[in-house]
C-alpha cells in the first residue's frame, strides 16, 4: 500500500510505504539455488544437512538441499536487492573484517 505526499508539480513526487507483516514468515537459509529465465529470477531457498537416507558405509558424505522457499523477482528488482546486499556485506567487512566464503576459511 503506498500513499503520494506530493502534489503534481512536476518536482520530485514522495512516496510513503506502508508495512504490513501481519503475514510474514521468519525463514532461516545457509544455501541457495538459482535459475534464470528471460524475464525471471527464481531463487530457491534452504539448508543444508546431512543426507538422513545415505546408505550406510558409503565413502563419500552426502549432503541434502532442503529446499524451503523460493522467491521469484524481476531483473530489474534482483539488481536492486543485489545492490542493497553489496552495499551491506561492504559496511559489515568495514567493521569486522572480509567474510570467507568457503566454509572452515578463516576470517582476514
Amino acid at each position: 500500500m503506498s500513499q503520494d505526499n506530493t502534489p503534481p508539480t512536476g518536482e520530485q513526487q514522495q512516496i510513503q510505504v506502508m508495512l504490513d507483516e501481519r503475514e510474514m514468515r521468519t525463514l532461516y537459509a545457509n544455501a541457495y539455488r538459482i535459475h534464470t529465465a528471460a524475464e525471471e529470477i527464481v531463487i530457491d531457498l534452504g539448508f543444508n544437512m546431512a543426507n538422513p537416507n545415505a546408505q550406510p558405509g558409503q565413502s563419500s558424505q552426502q549432503l541434502l538441499f532442503k529446499v524451503t522457499d523460493r522467491v521469484i523477482m524481476g531483473y530489474n528488482n534482483a539488481k536492486r536487492l543485489s545492490m542493497s546486499l553489496q552495499q551491506l556485506v561492504q559496511r559489515y567487512e568495514q567493521q569486522f573484517g572480509e567474510i570467507p566464503t568457503q566454509p572452515g576459511q578463516p576470517r582476514t
